[in-house]
């Protein structure tokens, strides 16, 4: 099995705002497990702060990603919005695109600190 170096991608909006791989993540648990408390727990973080998280982005992006409904006798859900959908297509797509942009950098870079190249 070959290593190789992955790029991690970091998106800094106007205004102050980022969307990173772990938003992303969160988003991805979301549309899977079909709650943010369920979500939440799948990745290892608390319910208070996978809804900061996703009110954050529902605030920066400027239309919301995530629609919550709430809880109850039959309990709560979240399911992603398109906005929400097209965010993950989006942040998914442009990744793939730098990691083949960045790969015959990366592997060089991983041959010098195996001292080959």
């Amino acid at each position: 099995m070959t290593e190789a170096a992955e790029l991690s991608l970091r998106i800094d909006l106007p205004g102050g705002g980022r969307i990173g791989p772990g938003k992303i993540r969160l988003l991805e648990a979301i549309d899977r497990e079909g709650s943010i408390s369920a979500a939440g727990r799948a990745l290892g973080m608390s319910y208070k702060r996978a809804w900061d998280l996703v009110d954050a982005l529902n605030t920066q992006l400027g239309s919301p990603v995530v629609e919550a409904s709430t809880g109850g006798y039959r309990g709560g859900g979240a399911t992603l919005t398109d906005a929400g959908r097209s965010l993950v297509a989006d942040y998914r797509a442009i990744e793939r695109a730098a990691q083949r942009a960045a790969e015959a950098r990366l592997a060089a870079l991983l041959r010098r600190m195996k001292g080959v190249g």
